[in-house]
Parts: C-alpha cells; sequence; structure tokens
C-alpha cells in the first residue's frame, strides 16, 4: 500500500467513525425524549404522535446505518478490491476506442451500484415506508420508477459523460475549466427543462382549480412582486403520504407545486404561509447563492482532479493497474472516494441552509401570519413523523432545516 492509500483508509474510517457516533447520540437522544412530548408542543402533538415519530426516527437510523456498512463494502471492492480495475479491463479488451471504452466502464460500474442500492429502496419503500403508514406505492410503481430513472441516466447522463471525457482527452491542461463551464450550463438547462419536461414523466401535475386558495396564492405572488408559469397540484400520494410545497424551474420557467395531500391537510392560510416561506428563498436570493457555491466547489474540485489526473500513486493508491489510468478512471476514483476527505464541511454546508431557512420564515412572517406558518408546520411534523428532539450534534451535521423546538420558537418571536 503506497500513502496514499493509507490516506484514505484513515479518511474513510475517520468520516464514518464520526457518521456512526453521530447516529448512535441522535438515536439515544431521541429515545430518552420519548416518554414525554416537548414543552412547546404539548398542547399541539398528541403524545402517539410524537412517540410514531421517535419510532420512525430510530427505524431510518437503522436503516442508514445497513446501508452506509453496505456503501463502505462496495466502496472498498469497487476501488482495492479491484473492482474498477476489472471494468476497465474488460472494457478496454472489447472496446478498441478509448473514448467509448472508457464511457462503458463508468457506466458499467454506475449501474451496479444502483442495482446494488435496490434492496435498501425496496426494504425502505415497502417495510419501513409501509409499517408507519406512509407507503402508498405499488411495486408496478417501483419498477417503472426505477427503469425510467435508468432510461433518463442514460439517454441524458451518456452523452454528457461522453463529451466530459472528450474535453478531458483532447483539450489539454485547462480541460478542467471547460470541463466545469459545460457541466454548469448542463446544469442550468436541466434546472430550467425540469419543470415541464422531466417531472411530468414521474408525476401528473394538474393546475389549481380557480377558487378562494388560489385567490389567497395570487394575492400572495402579486404582493411579493414574483411571477411563475403556474400553479400546480402533483400527485404526491400515489407514492407516499408525506407531504410538501416547492419551487422548481428557473427564468421564466418558474412553477409552484403541492402535492395533493398537503391541500388536504393545511388551512388555506396555512399554505399561503407555506408558500410565502419557500417565496422567501426566492426573494433572499437563496437559489442563486446556492448555485453559486455549488460552482465555485465544482471548480475547485475539478481544479484537483486536474492535479491528480497526473499522479501515477493517486491510480495505484486506489487499486487500479497502472496500465490502466485514463482519464475516465481518474474521474470515476475521484467521483467515489472526495466524500470520504469532504465529510466534515457537511455542517458547514448545513449551517448556511439553516441560515437561509431562518431568513425565509422571516420573510413568511412579514408577508403572510407566522401564526399560520407555526401551526402549518406543527402540522407537517406531526403528518410526517418529523422528530421534535433530535440530538443537538446529530442535527448540525445533518439538518439542512432548523430543529422543530429552535424552528417555531423563532417564529413565535415574530408573530
Amino acid at each position: 500500500m503506497n500513502t496514499f492509500t493509507n490516506l484514505f483508509l484513515i479518511a474513510l474510517l475517520i468520516s464514518n467513525a464520526v457518521h456512526f457516533w453521530l447516529a448512535f447520540r441522535h438515536g439515544h437522544y431521541v429515545a430518552e425524549h420519548r416518554a414525554e412530548v416537548p414543552a412547546a408542543f404539548k398542547a399541539k402533538v398528541p403524545l402517539a404522535a410524537h412517540q410514531k415519530a421517535a419510532d420512525y426516527t430510530q427505524a431510518k437510523l437503522v436503516l442508514g446505518n445497513i446501508d452506509t456498512v453496505i456503501s463502505i463494502v462496495v466502496l472498498l471492492l469497487m476501488t482495492l478490491g479491484g473492482g474498477i480495475n476489472e471494468a476497465f479491463a474488460l472494457s478496454a479488451a472489447t472496446i478498441s476506442d478509448p473514448l467509448w471504452s472508457g464511457v462503458v466502464a463508468l457506466a458499467g460500474v454506475f449501474l451496479v451500484l444502483t442495482v446494488i442500492e435496490i434492496p435498501t429502496s425496496l426494504y425502505q419503500t415497502f417495510v419501513l415506508e409501509e409499517k408507519f403508514g406512509f407507503n402508498k406505492s405499488t411495486a408496478a410503481q417501483f419498477v417503472k420508477d426505477q427503469l425510467l430513472a435508468l432510461v433518463l441516466g442514460a439517454v441524458i447522463g451518456l452523452p454528457l459523460l461522453a463529451l466530459i471525457l472528450w474535453i478531458m482527452d483532447n483539450v489539454g491542461s485547462t480541460w478542467w475549466l471547460w470541463a466545469w463551464g459545460i457541466m454548469m450550463s448542463f446544469s442550468l438547462l436541466m434546472s430550467w427543462l425540469y419543470p415541464t419536461v422531466i417531472a411530468p414523466l414521474f408525476n401528473k401535475f394538474t393546475p389549481m382549480e380557480d377558487g378562494s386558495l388560489k385567490q389567497r396564492i395570487q394575492g400572495l405572488l402579486v404582493r411579493c412582486g414574483f411571477n411563475s408559469q403556474g400553479i400546480f397540484i402533483m400527485d404526491g400520494s400515489k407514492r407516499s403520504g408525506h407531504g410538501n410545497a416547492y419551487f422548481t424551474g428557473l427564468g421564466n420557467n418558474k412553477r409552484i407545486v403541492f402535492f395533493d395531500n398537503l391541500i388536504n391537510s393545511l388551512e388555506e392560510e396555512e399554505l399561503e404561509a407555506v408558500l410565502a416561506h419557500e417565496l422567501g428563498h426566492f426573494k433572499c436570493k437563496h437559489v442563486i447563492k446556492m448555485m453559486g457555491a455549488t460552482a465555485v466547489m465544482s471548480l475547485i474540485s475539478l481544479g484537483i482532479l486536474g492535479w491528480l489526473i497526473d499522479q501515477d500513486w493517486f491510480y495505484t493508491g486506489l487499486g487500479l493497474a497502472i496500465e490502466q489510468k485514463s482519464h475516465a478512471a481518474a474521474l470515476l476514483l475521484f467521483m467515489l472516494v472526495s466524500s470520504s476527505f469532504t465529510f466534515f464541511m457537511q455542517p458547514i454546508s448545513a449551517y448556511f441552509q439553516r441560515k437561509f431557512e431562518f431568513e425565509a420564515d422571516d420573510f413568511a412572517a412579514k408577508n403572510a401570519k407566522a401564526g399560520m406558518l407555526i401551526s402549518g408546520l406543527v402540522k407537517l411534523y406531526e403528518e410526517n413523523a418529523n422528530t421534535l428532539t433530535p440530538d443537538p450534534l446529530y442535527s448540525a451535521f445533518h439538518y439542512s432545516h432548523p430543529p422543530a423546538a429552535i424552528r417555531i420558537a423563532h417564529l413565535e418571536s415574530k408573530a
């Protein structure tokens, strides 16, 4: 083993040790507070609902830990175990063109990783979610979703992958700048196309019918100076009992989407307040800021890969024979192992996301009723079985939204 092999194993060990330790803390904390509803929610959330959320959280933690163990084993088999080396050797032996040999090798590895994840997805959907009353999907729907995602990945992803690899092979030392520009342009294009081209392949989107709710929402949009291409109801209930609302799209292709089960769960004023929160993300330019941060991190990552791509120890340290050295192999290895080295950046990202949530709540409190947002959120916490008592350290690492008690207390100060 070379020095980089040791660094990789140390990073993998430390990041996953912290992951399991945080999961243990979270599970223990939730279990400790299972017997009693927190004081801030005693008048709003029944004990049975609070305990259901605790049990649901525990079940998800167990499944998450199992999934992590599987991921570690697969990663080690793919890298130091020689799986990637065999994939590139087989591809090179059957396809003479280096570009398409690399594309096929990467596609084959991603296909294997996708297949390995299916049992966990099946268990989560038809055992865990079913047990807690959230699953509405059928086996036929599950298979359809998997196949459609696979086809879309091939139709959209393979040409992009081939283009990136061609640039890596032909442009020279500045390939990573060109690749970054193409990836960012592609990301913007997909964000613009998603509402009208991709999302309708998976769900049905029905324009909201005229009535008091639509009038209330349109009034909010006018007050906030927000333009969209329509308000739509999505048939989310055909897969899950979880409710949500979101914005999607860019520029003149923005849509407001409500899950149908959310419409049935909340009062009109609560829906208005939830929408005002989502509007806050746009008005506070959170979407642009997150896209900017993603662009910067992508540029840094590609710059690092641009240096690593010429280092023999990078390949051999991750189990690849030097004769299999290629730009395609470097790209795949980098994608698989980078998360082990960037794990400790996760709480930084989570911190800024929670900050954005507070800012969006402040916007909602100014443009709707803070009390209605509070009652709407409490209903969503209860119906989605979100724990009201997360471990503080675990939530600092993993939560993109503030914990329930902190968020409600912040909103009450604005009411």
